[in-house]
């Protein structure tokens, strides 16, 4: 294991504050936190401090998204059903750029996709119903779409097609992972593929044919969408499935020696992704990576980055990490956002 070592490190003001995201944009990473703020950070000044903070007004902040990692625009939403949208370019009493909802039921999950200015939010089970709601940002007073029959408890996870943005990934805590084409009306045409999981937690694209599912009970796999390994087929309609793993790695905390499987991010140009696991008592936190060979996907164990230390015996929420500059920051449950590098 190559193990790095915590260079700096900034935490929260006030007692049982929890760093919820980190979110990497061109004028720093943003935060969010359980004080119901969302921050803007200088990633080669982090003890500093925030350079702005805002404090939302969601009631409880419950999801964040970046919009344009380009324009520095982040989306959040809360329990009160509110989404706003953010310009973290601008000073906190201007950052605001648009406030939607209101009177909808409390919001759990956020998918943003500035190519088509659309902007999707699951909510939680309210009156036996649990709703994807689009918007477009160009006409926000209302809904753009709404579907209400994919999941029948907490929608979780929502994420955009990286290529095909009419294509979204829901995931909802009744355990199924739908990829639905918000291009077609109908609403049982439009769920293309599902696959049931287990309650899910987290899930993403890890490339235009193949998702990653974790589950509350850190159960991880890999799922194909396309039909016959044809990706043209992918949302058209023609190949609504549901199928095995590809990959099922069952519970991380058993095959991995760990208690948490904290978040999954996704690398460039196809190249695999970064499962981030940790252990409290152990005080560690590892980054592996997830890798596809000639025999498919795997873990690369020889790879392992350990951050000994982590976040003590508080769990980690959140990580990112700049290639280049070889650095890896945390965000945790003791309220700080660490830096981590390289030892001398």
């Amino acid at each position: 294991m190559y193990q790095l070592v915590n260079t700096e490190g900034y935490k929260y003001p006030g007692q049982e504050t929890y760093v919820l995201d980190i979110l990497p944009v061109a004028t720093g990473f943003a935060t969010t936190a359980s004080d119901q703020t969302l921050s803007l950070f200088d990633p080669a000044r982090l003890s500093q401090g925030p350079v702005k903070r805002i404090r939302t007004d969601h009631g409880n902040l419950t999801a964040a998204k970046v919009y344009s990692a380009a324009d520095s625009v982040v989306c959040t939403s809360g329990e009160n059903g509110t989404i706003s949208v953010w310009d973290m370019r601008l000073d906190p009493s201007q950052a605001r750029a648009l406030q939607i909802g209101g009177n909808l039921p409390s919001l759990l999950s956020l998918a943003c996709s500035s190519d088509t200015h659309t902007l999707a939010a699951g909510t939680e089970l309210a009156d036996h119903q649990a709703s994807i709601i689009i918007f477009d940002l160009r006409a926000p007073a209302g809904p753009k779409a709404q579907y209400n029959e994919g999941h029948s408890d907490d929608i979780t996870e929502l994420t955009y097609h990286p290529t095909s943005p009419s294509l979204l990934l829901s995931g909802s805590t009744d355990g199924l992972l739908n990829l639905t084409n918000t291009a077609v009306a109908d609403e049982d045409d439009a769920v293309q593929a599902t696959f049931n999981h287990g309650s899910i937690h987290r899930a993403g694209f890890l490339n235009a044919a193949e998702v990653y599912a974790a589950s509350h009970d850190e159960k991880f796999a890999l799922y194909d969408l396309a039909d016959d390994d044809d990706e043209s087929q992918i949302g058209t309609g023609t190949g609504k499935h549901s199928g095995a793993p590809t990959l099922d790695l069952g519970d991380v905390r058993a095959s991995l020696g760990c208690q948490y499987l904290a978040s999954v991010v996704v690398k460039g140009g196809g190249a695999g992704a970064v499962v981030g696991v940790g252990a409290q008592d152990q005080e560690m936190f590892q980054l592996i990576h997830l890798v596809k060979g000639a025999s498919g996907w795997g873990l690369d164990r020889d790879t392992v980055v350990g951050l000994p230390g982590a976040h003590g015996s508080e769990l980690v929420r959140s990580f990112c990490f700049y290639d280049e500059q070889q650095v890896v920051f945390t965000a945790g449950e003791d309220g700080c956002v660490k830096a981590w590098r390289p030892g001398s």
